[in-house]
């Protein structure tokens, strides 16, 4: 099929590049020209497992291409994917400002009424609230197009399933595929590509796609937010969190899956807090109460002051960091905890330096990098280039990352203090050594 996909994020990337190993013919779409450029040179616009190479070969066999063109690359393709960002809003409510926008862009190409070869399918991808397809962005396209939905041209939703550091294999070997589907033929070219892949296609209605990937995310972030929990109540009671959670999860039958339950860091990242706020704001303007979902943020910033916490306790001023993006493999800073720790430390005065193999300065872009200059806008002077670099400055180390790099080269007794936030390979050995604290076990 000929495929235009919008937005060359991680979503929009990776969906790109795996879609034009499959044999489909695509094209990128971005407003960064240095996105756009990245992508015709054969080079990935973010750090992510197996995407580069992915990239280099789609491109160099001409399956891949990218613009910043809507209209050349509404007239080159059938079927449409909308991979553009819905951040949240100050209150927690859903921006759908990129989405407006490129929908508009959309509905003004097919309006002119020159594209032939068939129906246009357009494809929501990015996560948004039941109801913004059909209410805001179905209406946008009438009124642009001047025609109807279902009849004159194809609508659909897509939620992605998605994990940042292994989103390709995720592609190729997803948990599941969701067709929001319109009408029937929406939902046939939606479904055709991505015949050959394994696992159950599920055909629903369009708010019912919407809903599952919140479904999914609310309860990945309530996991977690239990695993941490029950972590730190078991480490108040000297009882060891790893133990008591390798029982737990030992029942595959009523405590349904391992993912996330584990005593660990806080959660981050681009769609587990924003997807919480604006599924708690969409509660709470519709007035219903979801205690439990309205607290997990709460309990996930209180686990990341116990990490503060921890650090103020050594009364140690210089303070090494292992990791700084949301999940390993990647660069991107979008609410990660480990810089809204890094900015915490920063601004109590401590002497901090950063080491992260995949966080360089000048490759951020987009979005990425407009988030870490205002919320970590001294990143510059507290990044490290080696992880010797942070060992000779600190007192007091916080890993976050388990690069093998990092691992390797830390200390034992003797050596600056460890305030393990992942669980080390190592903690039940070095549990028991002087100068190493564990986050919740």
């Amino acid at each position: 099929m000929r495929v235009s996909v919008f937005g060359l994020g991680y979503v929009g990337c990776v969906s790109a590049a795996c879609l034009a190993s499959m044999g489909h013919e695509v094209i990128g779409v971005d407003v960064n020209q240095v996105k756009v450029d990245l992508v015709n040179d054969g080079k990935a616009p973010v750090v992510e497992e197996r995407i580069g190479e992915l990239i280099a070969e789609v491109v160099r066999t001409g399956a891949l291409r990218a613009t910043g063109d809507v209209r050349e690359a509404i007239m080159g393709s059938e079927i449409s994917l909308v991979c553009v960002g819905t951040p949240s809003e100050p209150n927690g409510s859903l921006c759908t400002t990129y989405l407006e926008r490129v929908t508009e862009q959309i509905g003004a190409v097919l309006a002119e009424g020159a594209k032939k070869g068939g129906r246009q399918t357009v494809v929501f991808r990015s996560t948004m609230l039941p109801g913004t397809c059909l209410n805001l962005l179905v209406p946008i396209l009438e009124k642009n197009v001047g025609g109807t939905a279902g009849v004159d041209f194809g609508v659909a939703v897509n939620p992605e399933f998605l994990r940042e550091g292994t989103s390709v294999q995720d592609f190729f070997d997803p948990p599941k595929t969701v067709v929001g589907e319109l009408d029937p033929a929406s939902g046939d070219a939606l479904a055709a590509l991505y015949d050959g892949l394994p696992g159950e296609v599920f055909r629903v209605p369009i708010p019912t796609a919407e809903a599952i990937k919140y479904a999914d995310n609310a309860f990945h972030g309530l996991k977690i937010g239990f695993a941490n929990e029950l972590g730190s109540v078991c480490q108040a009671l000297g009882v060891d969190s790893h133990q008591v959670m390798d029982v737990f999860l030992a029942d595959r039958k009523l405590n349904i899956s391992p993912a996330y339950l584990r005593p660990g860091f806080a959660f981050g990242g681009s769609c587990l807090p924003k997807d919480l706020r604006s599924l708690v704001h969409a509660a709470q303007r519709a007035d219903v109460s979801v205690p439990i979902l309205s607290h997990v943020l709460a309990s996930n910033s209180d686990h990341l002051q116990r990490a503060v916490d921890l650090v103020e306790r050594t009364g140690k001023r210089r303070v090494g960091m292992f990791g700084l993006s949301f999940k390993p493999g990647t660069d991107d800073l979008r609410e990660s905890p480990l810089v809204e720790l890094a900015e915490r430390l920063f601004g109590k005065g401590y002497d901090l330096k950063i080491y992260d193999a995949n966080v360089s300065l000048s490759r951020l872009l987009g979005a990425n990098r407009e988030y870490i200059e205002s919320r970590l806008p001294h990143l510059a002077q507290l990044l490290a280039d080696s992880v010797d670099e942070v060992l000779e400055h600190a007192e007091v180390c916080l890993v976050g990352t388990k690069d093998p790099a990092v691992l390797s080269a830390l200390p034992h007794a003797g050596g600056p203090m460890i305030v393990d936030l992942i669980h080390l390979p190592d903690a039940e050995t070095r549990r028991n050594e002087p100068g190493y604290m564990g986050l919740a076990w």
